[in-house]
């Protein structure tokens, strides 16, 4: 969430900044100064986060381009061969570490809810 904040507030410092060249000429108005302080605000107190965030990505980048150079064809070829996800339970850890998808009973997918037949609100 942090993030979202932080891209939405180095948006419309941007466009702030674009638009403080044009407006200098003519002044700025109390709202605008205001809505200007209160973005230069706000960038100064999400600085602390952007530059952690840019210190995670740093220190992840690489571990994750691996991970996904090596999983990312094994995931693809699992999304091949399973047709129907809703035939399956969630992923379970066990405590070995395996990671097992069971696949639903017929009792089970008969208990279930027909999509089709809810009624929205």
């Amino acid at each position: 969430m942090k993030q979202i904040a932080a891209a939405l507030c180095l948006l419309a410092m941007t466009t702030l900044v674009s638009a403080q060249d044009d407006e200098q000429e003519q002044g700025l108005s109390l709202m605008e100064r205001g809505a200007q302080m209160l973005m230069e605000g706000l960038m100064r107190e999400m600085e602390p986060a952007m530059d952690g965030l840019q210190d995670m990505a740093e220190e992840f980048g690489p571990a994750l381009r691996e991970f996904t150079s090596q999983m990312g064809p094994a995931l693809r070829n699992l999304l091949e061969e399973v047709e129907d996800w809703s035939v399956y339970h969630p992923p379970e850890l066990l405590e070995n570490g395996d990671i097992i998808i069971r696949r639903k009973t017929p009792q089970e997918l008969e208990s279930e809810p027909d999509a089709d037949n809810q009624i929205d609100i």
